[in-house]
C-alpha cells in the first residue's frame, strides 16, 4: 500500500506524488471538469496521465471537445464495436494497467459511476496504488467501497448548496467515530482528530464532511452532540484538536 495515499485535507501533509487521471466520458459529464482537477489539486503534485476515453466519433461527446483543450486531456478513440457493449471500459482498463506497470506513478484517479472499474480498483489497490474514484451519486456500492479514497462529483462541484443532515446519519457517522475513539485514545480517554479522520477515510472510502454539509470534521463532530472536544497549544504551533467520549 503506498505511504503517500491519504488527503492533505484530512490532516496528512505527505500527498500522492504522481497520478494518472482516467475519465469515462460515457459515464461523465464535462460539467464537472473543472471541480474534478481542483480536487485533486490537494492529492497530486504532478498529474502525469490525463486521459478520457469514448466514442468520438458520434456527437454525443461534443461537449467534451472544447474541455479537452483547456485541460490539456488526451482524448482515446475506442468505436462501439457492438451495440449495448461498453468497450470504453475496456480501453480505460488496459491503459490503467499499461501505466501501472510503467510505475511512473504513485496513484490512479477513476473518475466514472460505472460499477465495471470495481475490479480494476482491487488489482491497482493490491499493486500497492492508493486508487481515488470520482463518480456521482449514483454510483454503485462495490466500486466506491474499492477504492481507497470516493469523492461525490454533486458534493465537490457544489451542485447541492445544502444537505439535510437526517438524525440518523449523524449517528451513524458518531457510532463509527465512537469505535474509533476507543480503539485508539490515549489512557485519559483523548484521541488527535486528524487521526480520526484518517480512520474514517479508511473505513468509509465515500467520508467526506462535505456530504454531510459541513466544511470542517470538526463542526460536524460538534453536531453530533456526543463527544467532547479540546484544543490544545503547544508552544507557537497552531493549536490541536483532540476529541474523547463523554
Amino acid at each position: 500500500m503506498s505511504s503517500k495515499m491519504l488527503s492533505a485535507k484530512s490532516g496528512d501533509t505527505d500527498a500522492v506524488t504522481r497520478l494518472a487521471v482516467l475519465i469515462d466520458a460515457e459515464n461523465v459529464s464535462d460539467r464537472y471538469t473543472q471541480y474534478i482537477f481542483e480536487e485533486l489539486a490537494g492529492y497530486a503534485d504532478l498529474i502525469t496521465y490525463k486521459r478520457i476515453y469514448g466514442d468520438w466519433t458520434t456527437g454525443r461527446l461534443n461537449s467534451w471537445k472544447k474541455v479537452l483543450l483547456d485541460y490539456s486531456i488526451t482524448p482515446i478513440q475506442q468505436y462501439s464495436y457492438t451495440m449495448g457493449k461498453n468497450s470504453t471500459d475496456s480501453a480505460l482498463i488496459i491503459d490503467a494497467m499499461d501505466i501501472l506497470y510503467n510505475g511512473d506513478v504513485d496513484s490512479f484517479c477513476i473518475v466514472s459511476s460505472d460499477s465495471d472499474f470495481t475490479r480494476l480498483a482491487a488489482r491497482l489497490r493490491e499493486a500497492g496504488k492508493c486508487v481515488i474514484g470520482m463518480g456521482e451519486k449514483k454510483t454503485p456500492k462495490p466500486f466506491i467501497s474499492a477504492c481507497q479514497i470516493f469523492r461525490y462529483l454533486e458534493i465537490i462541484s457544489r451542485e447541492e448548496q445544502s444537505v439535510e443532515n437526517s438524525e440518523s446519519d449523524l449517528n451513524d457517522i458518531a457510532d463509527e467515530v465512537q469505535r474509533i475513539v476507543d480503539e485508539f485514545s490515549d489512557d485519559s480517554g483523548w484521541v488527535f482528530l486528524g487521526s480520526v479522520g484518517n480512520q474514517l477515510e479508511k473505513k468509509l472510502p465515500d467520508f467526506d464532511v462535505r456530504n454531510y454539509g459541513f466544511s470542517k470534521l470538526t463542526a460536524l463532530i460538534k453536531a453530533t452532540k456526543r463527544f467532547r472536544i479540546e484544543s490544545r497549544q503547544s508552544g507557537d504551533a497552531a493549536p490541536l484538536t483532540y476529541i474523547g467520549n463523554k
